[in-house]
């Protein structure tokens, strides 16, 4: 960084961290050549280059200023609920995630946790261990529904958690997302209404455009979750079939409704028959003594459909997921048949030998304190780094922080803007069709903080404060 560079960042860190305010007058070129000892024309360059953005202002005769902050009229509450009867996002969010696919990319974007958390040396050796034996039979015996031994395998571990579903509701799939996309085909047609929360998982939006399926996007909190009035208000006023919403470890808020917010959510539904679909793949990476239940657990009527998956908690590329399907696991498995005919045989084998060495719960202990602990070293290196009024909302689950910059600023301009420096963010314009989260960006806080990391960040951090 030459000179002139290093004066400017210099003083823009400075305002940002509030030592020169809106008006004040800086040093004068000759008072900043005395006390920085670098030459008068080095001083002129930088002046002229926070002149150029905007950071200073010159006045004649009298010296430079720090620029007044844009005066910006109060934004008006956002709407409680969006109506989109035409979701168009796939390609922005196929531009976003394609762009941080490259191994030299330092991937804070990412949705999947850091993969040295799983244990994959255990998981081939399963793998290599279920090649040996398996047959030719292996692979019809593997179709929809899946595997039995891991249905039921699946089952216990509702079970565990006082809920009694039996494996033959149980369908295996393609990972989480091929079972919600089959839920959602299952209880709907092209024209419906779906609603969904706002800000909400990208591939809740992405089916909603495949299935031509027309979203009400409700109101949701960082901390609380989604707004119960607006979602009745939604309820008494579209013919609504279908609810996509995530209870636990919210992507991308990060946050876990109460079990009374469940209850009360699960009454509601029921009370309009609106079949809920539960996107639940983070519900194995909670920091508490008590794995939170799922809304599936309040519903007495066993019509909610709740999908979850081992890719967020043990292996990605393995892609199996299942959903709870009740009285709809029939329809699914029809659907599946059609479309993917079924998930992989020698993964189904290789998670069902895994799951019978009794390693999982020592490695989601182990799992769980590792994401607890970088995801705090994130908040405190974040804080530290960052100017003070960007905000981080953090949540006592997964590996996700949900950070919120000045609300004129940009999320996806920092976005393109980090992806020339090799860093990626997720901007808050893939989680929403409105453009109600623009300023804020979703961070994958679960890799390992070595120096590669911090420089990303404090990059990101001069990123934001030369937006400001």
């Amino acid at each position: 960084m030459k000179k002139y560079q290093r004066l400017a960042q210099q003083i823009t860190e400075q305002i940002a961290l509030g030592v020169w305010q809106p008006g004040d007058r800086l040093p004068s070129l000759r008072e900043q050549v005395a006390s920085s000892g670098i030459s008068f024309m080095t001083v002129s360059h930088a002046y002229q280059v926070l002149e150029g953005q905007g950071v200073i202002v010159a006045r004649p005769q009298s010296g430079y200023y720090v620029a007044p902050r844009p005066r910006l009229a109060k934004p008006a509450p956002p709407a409680q609920v969006v109506r989109d009867e035409a979701v168009d996002i796939n390609t922005y969010i196929f531009d976003v995630l394609q762009a941080s696919t490259n191994a030299a990319v330092v991937p804070f974007g990412s949705a999947f946790p850091d993969p040295r958390l799983f244990p994959l040396a255990q998981l081939n050796r399963s793998l290599a261990n279920v090649s040996k034996t398996a047959t030719a039979m292996s692979v019809i015996e593997n179709l929809p529904p899946g595997n039995e031994a891991l249905r039921h395998a699946i089952a216990r571990r509702y079970a565990s958690q006082g809920m009694s579903i039996s494996p033959d509701e149980i369908v295996i799939t393609a990972g989480a997302l091929e079972a919600l996309n089959l839920s959602l085909q299952a209880v709907t047609e092209p024209g419906d209404w779906v609603i969904v929360e706002n800000p909400c998982f990208y591939g809740a939006l992405q089916a909603l455009e495949r299935l031509r399926l027309k979203a009400l996007s409700v109101a949701t909190d960082v901390q609380e979750g989604i707004d119960l009035t607006a979602l009745e208000e939604a309820l008494n006023t579209y013919p609504v079939k279908a609810c996509w919403l995530m209870t636990n470890s919210q992507n991308p808020l990060g946050f876990t409704l109460s079990p009374q917010k469940k209850q009360r959510l699960v009454a509601l539904l029921n009370e309009h028959n609106v079949t809920l679909i539960e996107d639940d793949v983070y519900s194995e990476l909670y920091y508490g003594r008590d794995k939170p239940l799922p809304a599936r657990a309040f519903d007495a009527s066993g019509t909610t459909l709740h999908c979850s998956s081992f890719s967020k908690c043990l292996v990605a590329g393995f892609r199996i997921g299942w959903v709870a399907a009740g009285k709809h696991a029939r329809r699914i498995q029809q659907l599946q048949l059609m479309s993917t005919l079924s998930t992989s045989s020698p993964m189904q084998l290789a998670l069902v030998d895994y799951l019978a060495t009794k390693r999982y719960d020592t490695h989601l202990r182990r799992l769980r304190r590792m994401l607890a602990q970088r995801k705090a070293q994130a908040t405190q290196t974040l804080q530290r780094v960052l100017p003070p009024d960007v905000k981080i909302h953090h949540s006592d689950s997964g590996y996700f922080l949900w950070l919120e910059l000045p609300p004129y600023l940009d999320a996806s301009v920092l976005s393109e803007r980090a992806l020339q420096h090799n860093i990626s963010i997720a901007p808050g314009k893939m989680f929403s069709t409105s453009d109600t989260w623009r300023p804020f960006f979703r961070f994958n806080a679960s890799w390992e903080w070595n120096e590669r990391e911090i420089q990303a960040v404090e990059t990101l951090a001069r990123l934001v404060r030369e937006m400001l």
